[in-house]
Order: structure tokens, then C-alpha cells, then sequence
């Protein structure tokens, strides 16, 4: 493609090699047989390597085919923090044939449930952790299969033995479950390594399945197929592939691996390229964090802007060796400007933004790391095009705001099960519509403007006004409800509700301490303002957006 076809569209350049590989479990076969003794993922201080990862993989087929009734095409919930267990499962499913659903380990039992019951998953691999919360939903759902296990079940005795136990009986963060038939993850990895029979995907099967909200509403299953996953990891290569070696880098990786930007990121581009990912488990605690990185020669960061922010601002961190440090990316939520200068300033590494949805698997531009440009989300990546529409649908000249359509081998079949939601989304012409206002530069460069949908994004997870306000509209003393994003230094955005109450006694930690039963933490608003009336249309529907308008004039105020 030419890097511009006419003034309403920009093409990244060709895309080369989409046919090198047949499948996910193709790419997998290949990068374990080209780097066998090279080091896969570490966690924790223990390392798998490419060789050990196969073989590893290798036995939760062979148990899949052999100790379940699953088939080919039937889910798998995969519900890890960042551990060396997760790419186990999701290349072992992958193998039998299987399609990975993955599944944020913090969700709340009510969100579990919608996600297992929507999937149609019949298997689970969960963290002893939060397997209480299974125990109370399983009922609910069509799992059949469900394997346990414990933080530190690849880790060799007797440190395994030391770190599940102080898990479990020093700190307690495994509380009591009662699930009849589940089976301990060692149990599963005593399975022959020569015991499963490859199975053939299709370039088009789906290989995931990854929850979203995608532009408005509860959360759905975007089908990402093999040729989507593998494309994405192809368009990675060819945008930052010629600043890594392969098989010779160490990628620090923070970001949940259950999210699409590291799955596609560390799971498929730096396996393919031999390189050495280190996961980890809890990046929250910063001090053990950066006593990680303390011990490891890093050439690659992937993160987003509240964590480079918490990093920056810590004297252990600004006292590490940065020399080996190269490549630093950022996604998942803006980039400011503040944070990227900071970062530079300490560590001597340019942060290159990217932009993706998890409909995109999710890539879909990136900014060049010989010639960054702060502000933008950079150019589309290979095979990409992208272009803006006004509210009507017609095309948006270069320089003119609209809404942000993509095309390309990475964007998603569909949603699951939900054709209408698949039309609104994806038009007849192949194009998906983000639902983000941006604006097309004439030298090639993307800037995000605006969001046109009432989505909140906090530290790069989607958060949807609607299953907030449903979830407080359930408290007996609320009359109604409404939930903006509001500008937060930290998360990019923050949760402000508006609320309405019948009970003048109710207070903001009261109806905080109702959200955190029944949302994942970083759905818990962090404001809450008490108001006598919601501003609404003359049809009776609230206007979220008049609040927003009211918090913006606000902070303006604040800021003259």
C-alpha cells in the first residue's frame, strides 16, 4: 500500500509474511524448535525455557485430549495474574484445538459469571485465590473441567512449597472453596508429553476469545481468529522488529498477559522472535518491583502511563542501570507528554505510543521509534488503513476530526453471538468503527481528539457507565444515576458518579462500600457527588455528557 491512497484515507505499508504460518499453535511449533535452550518467560525468579514451555504445553494437551470430554472449538477460561502457568494453558488449549477465553483474575463473582455463562466455556484453569468466587458461580455457568492451581506451581521444591505456603497460610489471600472434581494443575502437568494428537485450525477458527465492551454496553467476546492474532504479531514485528535481536532480548512485561496488548505483545511477537519475556505477578507493589528489575540487564519496557508515572517518581528506580535499556512502549491508555519526558529523563529511553482495541488484536498504529512524536498515537501499522467518518458515515478529509474506522488482516470476525452489536460495528465495506474521534495528519500521523461514546478508560482497562449505574441503581436508597470519566493525573481517567437519594443519610463510603460487592476495584467510583436533580433530555434520558461539560468548565475555573 501506498502511505497515502487519496484524501480521506491512510495505508500503513504492505504486510509481509501472513502466510508463513497456518495458526497460533504454527507460530508456537516453530519458535520452540528455533530457540529450545533459549529463556521463554520468568516469573518470580524461575525461568522456562522455549524447550521446557513445549514440553510443558505439550502435557496440558495431552491431559485436554485424554482426561476430558472437550473438543476441538469448545472454551477454555483462563483466569491467571501474570505467572508462568498462563502461557502453559493458553499454547496447551491452543494444541487440542481449544479457544482461550481470558479472564481478568480480579472480577468480581457476578462478572465471572456473565463471562463463563456468555462463553459457553466448558473448562477453567483458575488461581487458587479466587477459586471461592468459582465455588459460588459455577452453578451458573456450563464448566465441566476445572483445574486449580497455586501460585508457584512451576516453581521447583522447595521454594514452591515456600511460596504457596506463605500465600495461603502467612498472608490467607486463599480463602476457603469447595469445588468436588477439580483438579490440581501438577496433577494435569504429569500428563505424557507424547500423549496428544495436533489438531488442524483453520486460518479463520477462532483462537480467543477476548471480553469487551467494544464501543458501548456489557462486556462481549470479540473473536479474535488465528489469521487476526497472527497478523497482529507480524505488523508488531515489522513496526519495532528492527530495534530487538531476536533471541537475544529481556522484555519486562507488567501488564496482565490476560489483556490483549500483552497476549499479542509478549505471548505471540516476542515468542516468535525468540526473545526472553519476565512477567510480573504484582507491579502494584513497586518496591519488590523494582527490586526485580534491580537483577535483570533489561533491553525492552512495555507499560503504560501510570505506571511509568509511579516508576518515575521513586529514588530506587532512577537509581537502576538503564544501559542496556532500548525499546520503551507505551499503550492501553494515553501517553501524556509529562509522563514520556520524565521517563526519558531518567532512563535515557524514548517511550514509543501505540494505539489498539482488543477488536484489533490490537495494534493498529504505532509511532516510528527513529522519529516519535509525542501528542499522536503514530502511523497505521502494515497492511492497516485507516480512515475518519462524520456522524452521517461519510468520509473526513486529512486535518478534519471524525471517527476513527479501521481495515485490516488484525480486525476481529465479530462478536460472539451477537450479530446485531458485530453490524453496528464492523459496516459493509470491512471497516470497524472505534467509537474514537480522531484526527488524520497529512504526514501520516494519527491524533486521538476525543471519545464519541460515553466509555471511561482508567490505567487501559474499558470502563462502561451503564454497568455502573446499573449496579447503584440496585441500592434501595437511590433514586438515579449517572457515571462520567473525569481527568485523573494517575489512571488517565477516573470514575465521577452523580447521584440522586431518597435517604439523605446515605453517604459516599456507604454507597462506595455497594459498588466494591459487586465491580471489580477500578469500576469503584473514586468521586461521588449527591445532587437533587440529573440533568436529562426531554425524553427523560440522563445527559451524561452536560456532566462532563460541568466537571471540564469546573476544572477550567480551577486552573484560570
Amino acid at each position: 500500500m501506498s502511505e497515502h491512497a487519496d484524501a480521506y484515507i491512510l495505508n500503513g505499508p504492505e504486510l509481509e509474511g501472513l502466510d508463513q504460518y497456518d495458526s497460533v499453535v504454527d507460530v508456537f511449533n516453530q519458535a520452540v524448535k528455533r530457540y529450545p535452550d533459549r529463556p521463554a518467560f520468568s516469573c518470580m525468579g524461575q525461568t522456562l525455557s522455549f524447550a521446557e514451555l513445549d514440553r510443558h504445553a505439550a502435557r496440558f494437551a495431552s491431559w485436554v485430549q485424554n482426561e476430558t470430554n472437550l473438543e476441538p472449538g469448545d472454551r477454555i477460561a483462563i483466569q491467571l495474574p501474570n505467572v508462568l502457568q498462563f502461557p502453559v494453558a493458553v499454547f496447551g488449549a491452543l494444541r487440542a484445538g481449544l479457544v482461550v477465553v481470558n479472564t481478568n483474575p480480579l472480577y468480581t463473582e457476578r462478572e465471572m459469571a456473565h463471562q463463563f455463562k456468555d462463553s459457553g466455556a466448558k473448562a477453567i484453569l483458575i488461581l487458587a485465590n479466587m477459586a471461592h468466587k468459582l465455588d459460588k458461580v459455577l452453578g451458573q455457568t456450563d464448566i465441566e473441567h476445572v483445574v486449580v492451581t497455586e501460585l508457584a506451581d512451576l516453581h521447583g521444591a522447595p521454594k514452591r512449597w515456600l511460596i504457596n505456603a506463605v500465600v495461603k497460610y502467612v498472608k490467607k489471600m486463599v480463602p476457603t472453596y469447595r469445588l468436588p472434581g477439580a483438579v490440581g494443575f501438577r496433577l494435569v502437568m504429569k500428563a505424557s508429553e507424547d500423549g496428544f494428537t495436533p489438531v488442524t485450525r483453520a486460518p479463520d477458527d477462532v483462537a480467543a476469545l477476548q471480553y469487551t465492551g467494544g464501543t458501548t454496553g456489557r462486556p462481549k467476546g470479540a473473536m479474535l481468529t488465528h489469521t487476526n492474532l497472527i497478523a497482529n504479531m507480524l505488523q508488531a514485528r515489522a513496526a519495532i522488529g528492527t530495534h530487538l535481536e531476536n533471541g537475544s532480548e529481556t522484555v519486562i512485561a507488567p501488564l496482565p498477559v490476560y489483556h490483549i496488548y500483552t497476549f499479542t505483545v509478549n505471548c505471540l511477537f516476542l515468542m516468535e522472535t525468540g526473545n526472553h519475556s519476565v512477567l510480573i505477578t504484582n507491579p502494584r507493589d513497586l518496591p519488590a518491583f523494582v527490586k526485580e528489575l534491580s537483577k535483570l540487564k533489561f533491553s525492552a519496557f512495555i507499560g503504560l502511563n501510570t505506571l511509568f508515572n509511579a516508576l518515575c517518581q521513586r529514588d530506587d528506580f532512577k537509581a537502576l542501570d538503564f544501559s542496556h535499556l532500548k525499546l520503551t512502549i507505551s499503550g492501553g491508555m494515553a501517553l501524556t507528554k509529562p509522563v514520556a519526558k520524565r521517563w526519558e529523563e531518567v532512563t535515557g529511553c524514548p517511550v514509543a505510543e501505540g494505539y489498539g482495541l482488543t477488536e484489533t488484536s490490537p495494534v493498529v498504529s504505532f509511532n516510528p521509534t527513529d522519529d516519535i512524536r509525542l501528542g499522536t498515537i503514530g502511523k497505521p501499522v502494515a497492511g492497516t488503513a485507516v480512515k475518519t467518518v462524520d456522524a452521517d458515515g461519510n468520509d473526513v478529509a486529512l486535518g478534519e476530526p471524525g471517527e476513527l474506522c479501521v481495515k485490516g488482516p488484525q480486525v476481529m470476525k465479530g462478536y460472539w453471538n451477537q450479530d446485531e452489536e458485530t453490524k453496528k460495528s464492523i459496516d459493509d465495506g470491512g471497516w470497524f468503527h472505534t467509537g474514537d474521534i480522531a484526527v488524520l495528519e497529512e504526514d501520516g500521523y494519527i491524533r486521538i481528539v476525543d471519545r464519541k461514546k460515553d466509555m471511561i478508560l482508567i490505567s487501559g482497562f474499558n470502563v462502561y457507565p451503564n454497568e455502573i449505574e446499573d449496579v447503584v441503581a440496585g441500592h434501595p436508597d437511590i433514586v438515579e444515576a449517572a457515571a462520567v470519566g473525569v481527568p485523573d493525573d494517575n489512571a488517565g481517567e477516573a470514575i465521577k458518579l452523580f447521584v440522586v437519594a431518597k435517604n439523605a443519610n446515605l453517604d459516599a463510603e456507604t454507597l462506595r462500600a455497594w459498588c466494591k460487592k459487586e465491580l471489580t476495584a477500578y469500576k469503584v467510583p473514586k468521586y461521588i457527588e449527591f445532587r437533587d436533580e440529573l440533568p436529562k433530555t426531554n425524553v427523560g434520558k440522563v445527559l451524561r455528557r452536560e456532566l462532563r461539560d460541568e466537571e471540564k468548565s469546573d476544572a477550567s475555573k480551577e486552573n484560570a
